[in-house]
């Protein structure tokens, strides 16, 4: 019986909007297929639809833990490489200008410019994350149906005080270099909390709560002449009653499915509460002779065993459909 009850409840959450992860060269040529079913929908049901993307590949991606490090690399041409994925990506979704793209874009890469550059790997990636950021948004920004959010990781990581202000700096400049490259560059605004586990209004653990962190970095924002709007990720933040700690971030064992995407938020800066992380990902393996280990990954606050980062984890997904909040 409790299997077909875990059943029941997972037909649900596959109803659940979720964000696509283009993580490699190979996966931008399914993006036109998701925008033309998109666009089937919306014709049959008259309902504006949108396709949510992550564009994610940039050369040295996830510099600091590796878990999730990617083909690219700035010994390797990355950076022309990176252009002809970004191109490749305009490509595809020009296609098919009737349906609204959501791109979040770069996770983890400002928080290890911020905060990671004593790591030699990250210190050299830094750079090459700037300019690569930066040309996504001069070349993404100019399809009239595209909105970006630039990941600015999490409460917990770029929220506290010596943190903030740089954060809001950097995105700034980003912006700024874009405009240098397309005048007309634009973006949305902000990503947060983007495959993590933070509440949004309900976690008093200091650090730990995204509405705190976006009412915080909004103002800095908006002096430093960057759009002040966030979409926030709730997709795996349905439990906030246990103490959290800066390493807590891989396959974390006491995380449940959390609010479901929507637009009525706690905050008008917050324009959506949305699942970017597809819940039954896991966020790395727990072997510790894979190359791709991160030792965050066979940690106590750990699901293991636990397979690459990116492939199903049965366990784990079942784990977030128990603990889900509110319940499926």
């Amino acid at each position: 019986a409790g299997k077909t009850e875990l059943a029941a409840k997972a037909a649900k959450v596959a109803k659940v909007p979720t964000f696509t992860w283009i993580s490699q060269r190979a996966d931008v040529t399914l993006i036109s297929g998701y925008l033309r079913d998109a666009k089937a929908t919306q014709t049959s049901t008259g309902k504006p639809q949108a396709v949510q993307l992550v564009v994610y590949n940039l050369p040295d991606r996830d510099c600091s833990a590796g878990a999730s490090a990617g083909e690219y690399t700035t010994d390797n041409a990355g950076e022309s490489r990176y252009e002809a994925y970004i191109k490749a990506i305009y490509s595809e979704i020009e296609r098919v200008p009737q349906v609204q793209v959501i791109i979040v874009l770069e996770p983890d890469s400002i928080g290890n410019i911020i905060t990671n550059l004593s790591n030699p790997k990250c210190a050299k990636a830094a750079p090459a994350y700037k300019r690569g950021i930066s040309l996504a948004i001069a070349i993404l920004s100019q399809l009239p149906n595209v909105a970006i959010y630039i990941d600015a990781a999490h409460a917990g990581w770029l929220g506290w005080p010596g943190n903030i202000g740089p954060t809001a700096t950097l995105l700034a400049e980003l912006l700024t270099n874009a405009k240098a490259i397309y005048p007309g560059a634009w973006v949305r605004g902000v990503a947060t909390d983007v495959s993590n586990y933070n509440g949004l209004g309900n976690q008093p653990q200091m650090g730990y709560d995204e509405l705190v962190y976006a009412q915080n970095l909004a103002p800095l924002l908006t002096a430093a002449g960057y759009p002040a709007h966030f979409i926030t990720d709730q997709g795996r933040s349905g439990v906030q009653n246990y103490t959290r700690t800066g390493g807590d971030w891989c396959n974390n064992k006491y995380a449940g499915f959390g609010p479901r995407p929507s637009t009525n938020t706690p905050d008008p800066i917050i324009d959506a509460i949305v699942w970017v992380k597809p819940g039954g990902q896991g966020d790395g393996t727990s072997d510790s002779s894979a190359l791709r280990y991160d030792p965050a990954c066979g940690s106590d606050s750990s699901l293991i065993p636990a397979p690459e980062a990116g492939t199903w984890f049965q366990a784990y997904f079942e784990q977030l459909v128990t603990n889900a909040n509110p319940a499926f």
